[in-house]
């Protein structure tokens, strides 16, 4: 597996859709339509699919792509490695103008996200894994064809008082029960994949979700934090959350910094 090349072009892309992506967030108006799921989708996200898509067929035509925005990506079963895209992730934030919606790309292999790239644009702050695995956050101009400054990432040891972060738009009173087992000292909303890339960052400890996920809003983001050395947990059984399982559907789930103990849901 050339993993220099897949975060090259990962990381390039993710840029490239980003841009696309703020095109639509400032332009007046836009459109928003209900998918059949009723979940909301704008042109920010099509042409952000559309980029991402044929870029990583172009440079990896052998590796098979599964993405949220093509339905028909869905169909496929039994992939051993594949690229997993959810080209905008927070689209409700991205509606609402709140900044907290990224561009999410991961490479699965044997279940397991190994590479990932999350990049969000209206934060500027670019979050992604090396060819050796080592998550990164970039800074500086962020220009898709030359690499700029980054800071190898690697989650907190949590103190006595866990940092606890949680969804803006899925918060519910089983989550507010779950959090209320740990000793909480701060607590930090954030919407779409950031949640896992401020653990990466060590900016928190704990993020737990009991509520309905696809494999794409996590796949990137995971990679990331596992990058990172955090990990991500199903919540019934505390096994590692793994990919491709039918119908790309994930179960609840907890993200976390290796320190924290885990509590019984």
């Amino acid at each position: 597996m050339d993993y220099e090349k897949i975060c090259e072009i990962s990381r390039r892309l993710a840029l490239e859709a980003g841009a696309a992506i703020m095109e639509v967030y400032h332009s007046p108006d836009f459109d928003v339509r209900a998918k059949s799921d009723d979940s909301p989708v704008t042109a920010a996200d099509e042409a952000a699919d559309k980029l991402i898509s044929a870029g990583l067929a172009e440079a990896f035509p052998d590796i098979p792509l599964v993405t949220e925005e093509q339905a028909a990506s869905h169909a496929q079963t039994g992939l051993k490695t594949f690229f997993l895209i959810d080209p905008l992730d927070g689209t409700k934030e991205f509606v609402q103008r709140r900044g907290d919606f990224t561009v999410n790309i991961a490479l699965i292999e044997d279940g397991v996200p190994t590479r990932g790239v999350v990049y969000a644009p209206a934060k500027g702050r670019m979050f992604w894994t090396d060819a050796s695995g080592q998550t990164v956050e970039e800074t500086g101009a962020l220009d898709p064809a030359t690499v700029g400054e980054t800071k190898p990432l690697k989650v907190a040891t949590p103190g006595a008082q866990l940092r606890v972060v949680a969804s803006k738009s899925h918060r519910d009173a089983a989550t507010d029960t779950y959090i209320a087992k740990y000793p909480v000292g701060d607590f930090l909303s954030a919407g779409s994949s950031l949640k896992f890339c401020l653990i990466a960052a060590g900016e928190a400890d704990l993020y737990p979700r009991l509520g309905r996920t696809m494999e794409w809003d996590t796949g990137a983001a995971h990679a990331v934090l596992l990058g990172a050395g955090g990990q991500v947990v199903r919540f019934d059984d505390h096994t590692p959350l793994t990919y491709g399982k039918p119908i790309y559907e994930n179960p609840f789930f907890i993200a976390y910094a290796p320190g924290v103990t885990l509590a019984q849901g």
